[in-house]
């Protein structure tokens, strides 16, 4: 007769702390929340994110910025850019806002994140009204023409396959708390608009 191992997920349970998500919050004077700025390459996202969680800080509240390209540098780094593996990249990212938000942070996370299901798994993983899906609604052709990193120009040449917007669908949120008019607006406009919504939603004061 032999006896079963028992799994990984029997041996792990969660350890509730004394010092919870409530009392880091009460500590900074802040709500947590997750802004989720997703987008076309080049509409902006991470521009808009940093330049509002620099307005944010003027203003003492408590931030961390999560930037696609910086993620890939350490946490991803083994990742590359399949479907499986983007799936993954977000399932991470959304793993690791969620403990930030349980840190008592505002979160600014800014990646393209092209699929609908994916940024519901993120928003599922988070208390109701936690999770703020900022829409940095920009036109292909916009993008397509500022083109920043000379991506778009590699992807038209097929030097780089299944890029979103060109080979590889994007899915725009349908409701998105926040859609920013970045192909109209300047950052700054954006940017209060953003501030404008957060006030609205009782994120900040």
């Amino acid at each position: 007769m032999t006896t079963e191992t028992p799994t990984q997920d029997e041996n792990i349970v969660w350890h509730q702390h004394s010092i919870d998500k409530q009392f880091r919050a009460q500590l900074k004077k802040q709500k947590p929340a997750v802004l989720w700025f997703t987008g076309l390459s080049g509409a902006g996202k991470s521009t808009v994110a940093g330049a509002l969680e620099n307005k944010l800080a003027q203003q003492g509240y408590h931030t961390y910025l999560l930037d696609g390209d910086n993620v890939r540098h350490g946490l991803c780094n083994d990742l590359g850019f399949s479907e499986q593996d983007r799936r993954e990249n977000i399932r991470r990212i959304g793993e690791l806002s969620k403990l930030m938000a349980d840190a008592g942070l505002i979160v600014l996370s800014a990646f393209i994140s092209p699929h609908r299901a994916e940024r519901q798994l993120v928003r599922d993983l988070l208390p109701e009204g936690e999770f703020i899906e900022v829409f940095v609604n920009a036109p292909l052709e916009v993008c397509e023409k500022r083109d920043p990193k000379g991506l778009y120009k590699k992807a038209r040449a097929g030097e780089i396959p299944n890029f979103t917007g060109i080979d590889s669908e994007y899915e725009a949120p349908l409701q998105p708390e926040i859609d920013l008019r970045a192909g109209e607006k300047s950052i700054d406009a954006l940017v209060d608009d953003c501030l404008a919504a957060l006030k609205q939603r009782n994120i900040i004061a």
